[in-house]
């Protein structure tokens, strides 16, 4: 039985395996050169696969892998609900529960200096067991920075988020997710974010 299509992105399709892996594998760009692009994707996979190490050893929530290449990475397959389809859904009480999850989760993730770069709804998973758990996926963009500019960058993009799929209450879950995202950095961190926004303001 071949591996079942379930994504297709501009960077990599992901399969679900017989095994009920998950299988994501780079995809070759026809409009690079041969040797550059065997050189991106390797580097690419490469990186990804030891943040998701380095995850995984620092017990934040996020895919655990089960083998790796030079351009593809099996991992675990996680059951649950993507938040970008569910959030809505919930009672208010459960959202700000799974936001405050979340807030939790990136707090862990800053606090170690992995920026995951694609941080929407879309790429967070609530795992539906007798212990609900949040988990972080798709690290394809992400790199290591000590920067507050990149950590608030990732903040801005989950407010985006917030407003674009659940703007019926973006405010309140935000608000949420900060109350989980608590450590040493934060308030820095919050300040820049002031800083961005204005900045994105300014180019509209």
């Amino acid at each position: 039985m071949k591996p079942k299509l379930i994504q297709q992105g501009a960077e990599a399709k992901i399969y679900l395996t017989k095994e009920n892996n998950i299988l994501k594998s780079r995809l070759p760009k026809s409009y690079r050169h041969p040797t550059l692009d065997k050189f991106l994707i390797i580097r690419r996979t490469r990186r990804e696969t030891k943040i998701l190490q380095k995850a995984h050893t620092l017990k934040i929530n996020v895919p655990t892998i089960i083998h790796a290449d030079s351009q593809n990475i099996q991992m675990k397959y996680i059951e649950g609900d993507r938040l970008s389809q569910t959030l809505n859904s919930y009672g208010k009480a459960k959202q700000n529960n799974t936001m405050q999850k979340l807030g939790k989760q990136v707090a862990k993730l800053h606090e170690n200096n992995i920026i995951h770069a694609d941080l929407t709804t879309s790429n967070v998973i609530l795992r539906t067991t007798a212990k609900p758990k949040i988990y972080l996926i798709d690290f394809g963009l992400s790199y290591i920075s000590t920067k507050i500019e990149d950590k608030a960058v990732d903040l801005h993009l989950i407010k985006q988020a917030l407003q674009a799929k659940h703007h019926q209450n973006h405010e309140q879950l935000f608000t949420a997710f900060l109350k989980g995202y608590k450590f040493e950095d934060t308030h820095k961190i919050l300040e820049r974010l002031e800083i961005v926004e204005k900045r994105g303001r300014y180019k509209h």
